[in-house]
């Protein structure tokens, strides 16, 4: 018997295929007019060898080896339902009583599932904060530096996360588009929530018969499509700044900057300028020729980008990738005060966003609609952290950490609780994490598959995919909502995440408040009956909820209108004043002059990585990008055919220039062994002339794998995150800094390492 049940993914919406109590395929939503390969793996993902198919508790923590343990070496003793409840619950009130509410570390990374009831960081930090509070993380991997930057000089995230000025509007008006960090044509299969329809390569077709220009300003030649015809400006990694500023400097010594924008919509002009042209303290005026040896872009090119900038209607744009980077605040702020100077802030089709390369939907047309979500539950502890501050946490209790002005007091951590992501996946220094993490009295997750974090729990929790319950799928980059209809029976001893916690919230004495008294196909309901009334209020019917789970999506209508971001700002910034202290663009902040953090002054300016090709190579020659994968979301999909089949001998890929491959005397499919001083991997070659020479580069998401070796750890998988940098960006972001990397890479002549990690570690029998 076949059944037909229609799902979703991050990647995109598809129907299930069901044969006698398996899925056995994933067909794309009929609607999608440019779905991705990506949905291939979902059968793959349900069935997989490493899911997890029972509780677990981890030997050494029976035995009460737990703080100071190093995790990832013990087996594992199979355990029941009641056991691991009873055990979480304890561990949960004897670490608050003793420790207090912020001792325990809420973590998650919510792409576990784009169904937004089965949301995985919404359940656990329901079920935290109902207890009593956590320590919650805020800001996100992607774009945490540039997401608490923009607040402060645009008064709102919307250039990052969206509603960007959309492509339509783009096409129509835009005649040139400076494209910082490229437009991946990877990231544009990915949507926060799913997505029905991948628009992203239409939308960037139709600008290319427009006649609109593209320039792809990176390091990767291939980080834009071929069929863009973009020229290629291959900047230096972390050069990105000076080249900005430079640019300004060359349109403000032709004449041509918009001073009537300036006056009228910045703050601060005079003191960006000062710096810009020399007349600030450091006295160094900040020429085309200044910024060459920085960015190694030849002066000409800087200065002839900026002034056809200068002459044509034009569109500056740069990826979430640009600012996680060392100082990585600063090309974004650079980048406000390029758009400003041109003056196209607000104007149809030009202007300035974050994300056009990142991320599916950005620029989509669409009305803004609310979206099915959980409501967010207050977290009484108050207390939080930027998320790629957590070995910091873990390392540095009761000393403080600089952030966005303020000092946060480290916690003291005792128990961490992560559901629904893998912080060996997005974190860096995986070396270190490790060794953070052996300080905490006990790790509980609740995961379906065996990934790295599982594998350093003490107690395991088999949750549910996604294909194992029912859901909806919802994002407000898209203009779809879809039914998530369970398509098979939970695997083994699996349970979803909000009975799961419903019953330690039992054991705990609030399980009546965590789920008010309703199952999952109430909440669904509930959820469902507050999306319709908040889209009625606004004029938009959506059917009721019988209807739309019988037809399975619901599809809302293009707005006649093209969006434009800051368009009544820009008409009249008096009238429609940006949420800033001075409603206006600050090309210069007070306020984060104010905060007094070193290296971050009230305008955006230079300052060198400590890791870039400009430093010492002695040692680590190489500049390594570590990037979005095609082949999968994060992490996720890793098990699933469409990334097994990119990887060199079960190795995932690095991608070098050819000098560099053949000074190393490598050839493409060779393995090699990449490394610093933080940690070592192996990886797959591939020899390409799409990257400029002295970088190389590798996707995340190759499951951590460290075995020992006569030369230390090493990651026998790839995971490139074993030798990116683990620090902020700044003290004002404290953001992922990956992208400001140097390895060196040397063939691998040993016998080549069995990768273990997509089969479940060694269980022990049960006591």
């Amino acid at each position: 018997m076949t059944e037909i049940k229609p799902h979703a993914a991050h990647w995109g919406y598809f129907d299930a295929v069901v044969e006698n109590g398996r899925v056995v395929a994933a067909r794309p939503f009929g609607r999608d007019p440019f779905p991705g390969t990506l949905i291939e793996g979902m059968p793959d993902l349900v069935h997989a060898p490493c899911r997890i198919d029972r509780p677990y508790i981890r030997e050494g923590w029976l035995a009460g080896r737990r703080q100071g343990v190093q995790r990832g070496q013990d087996r594992f003793v199979p355990a029941s339902w009641d056991q691991v409840t009873r055990l979480v619950a304890e561990e949960v009130a004897r670490v608050r009583a003793e420790h207090g509410h912020a001792s325990i570390l809420g973590g998650s990374y919510g792409w576990a599932s784009a169904g937004r009831f089965h949301h995985a960081r919404s359940q656990l930090q329901r079920f935290l904060g109902l207890g009593g509070g956590y320590t919650a993380q805020v800001t996100n991997y992607s774009y945490g530096a540039g997401m608490t930057l923009m607040p402060h000089i645009l008064g709102t995230n919307d250039p990052v996360t969206g509603p960007a000025t959309d492509w339509r509007s783009i096409v129509k008006h835009a005649r040139l588009m400076l494209c910082f960090g490229g437009l991946p044509l990877k990231n544009g299969l990915v949507t926060a929530g799913g997505g029905g329809a991948h628009e992203y390569v239409p939308m960037m077709k139709a600008a290319v018969e427009a006649g609109l220009r593209f320039v792809n300003i990176g390091p990767d030649r291939g980080a834009a499509a071929d069929f863009l015809g973009a020229e290629w400006v291959p900047i230096r990694p972390g050069g990105d700044a000076a080249m900005v500023l430079a640019m300004i400097h060359a349109i403000v010594a032709a004449g041509l900057e918009d001073r009537d924008f300036l006056a009228r919509c910045t703050e601060g002009w005079e003191k960006l300028r000062a710096y810009v042209m020399g007349e600030a303290e450091d006295g160094v005026a900040k020429t085309p020729e200044w910024a060459e040896p920085l960015c190694e872009i030849p002066a000409a090119t800087i200065r002839a980008l900026a002034l056809e900038a200068a002459a044509k209607p034009t569109m500056v744009t740069a990826t979430w990738s640009v600012q996680r980077a060392e100082h990585g605040e600063q090309p974004w702020w650079a980048l406000v005060g390029l758009a400003s100077v041109l003056g196209g802030i607000g104007k149809p089709g030009l202007g300035i966003a974050f994300g056009y390369g990142s991320i599916n939907g950005m620029g989509t047309s669409r009305r803004e609609l609310p979206s099915v979500s959980l409501p967010a539950t207050r977290n009484p502890a108050g207390a939080f952290i930027p998320v790629a501050r957590v070995t910091e946490l873990l390392e540095r209790p009761g000393e403080v950490l600089r952030y966005n002005g303020r000092d946060i007091l480290l916690p003291d951590t005792r128990l961490v609780f992560w559901s629904g992501g893998n912080p060996f996946h997005h974190h860096q220094d995986l070396n270190r994490l490790s060794r953070a993490l052996a300080r905490t009295e006990t790790i509980v997750v609740s995961e379906p598959w065996w990934t790295a974090i599982a594998r350093q729990a003490d107690i395991v929790l088999p949750a549910t995919t996604t294909l194992e319950r029912n859901d909806i799928a919802s994002s407000s980059r898209d203009r779809f909502v879809r039914a998530m209809h369970q398509a098979v029976p939970p695997q083994g001893m699996a349970r979803n995440d909000h009975d799961i916690f419903a019953d330690i919230a039992d054991a705990l004495g609030y399980r009546e408040r965590f789920t008010e008294q309703r199952d999952e196909g109430a909440w669904l309901r509930h959820l469902y009956d507050r999306f319709r009334r908040a889209c009625a209020a606004l004029g938009e019917e959506v059917p009721e909820f019988d209807r739309f789970w019988a037809e399975g999506h619901i599809e809302f209508a293009r707005p006649e209108q093209d969006f434009v971001s800051f368009e009544d700002f820009a008409r009249d910034p008096q009238a429609a004043p940006l949420a800033t202290p001075s409603g206006k663009v600050e090309l210069y902040s007070e306020t984060i002059a104010g905060f007094g953090d070193e290296g971050v002054p009230g305008h955006p300016v230079w300052k060198a990585p400590r890791e870039w090709l400009g430093g010492d190579l002695s040692r680590h020659p190489l500049h390594l990008l570590s990037d979005q994968p095609a082949t999968r979301l994060h992490g996720q999909l890793d098990p699933a055919r469409v990334a097994r089949a990119s990887k060199i001998q079960g190795r995932e890929p690095i991608r070098m220039n050819p000098a560099d491959a053949a000074a190393r005397g490598l050839a493409g499919g060779d393995i090699v062994r990449v490394f610093n001083d933080r940690g070592a991997c192996l990886a797959g070659v591939v020899v390409t002339e799409n990257l400029r020479p002295g970088v190389v580069a590798m996707s995340t998401g190759a499951w951590w794998d460290p075995q020992e070796t006569e030369a230390g750890p090493l990651c026998v998988h790839g995971n490139p995150n074993v030798l990116t940098q683990d620090v902020g960006t700044s003290p004002l972001g404290q953001g992922c800094a990956a992208q400001s990397c140097l390895v060196q890479v040397e063939a691998w002549r040993g016998p080549l390492p069995e990768v273990r990690v997509h089969r479940p570690p060694e269980i022990a029998e049960a006591g």
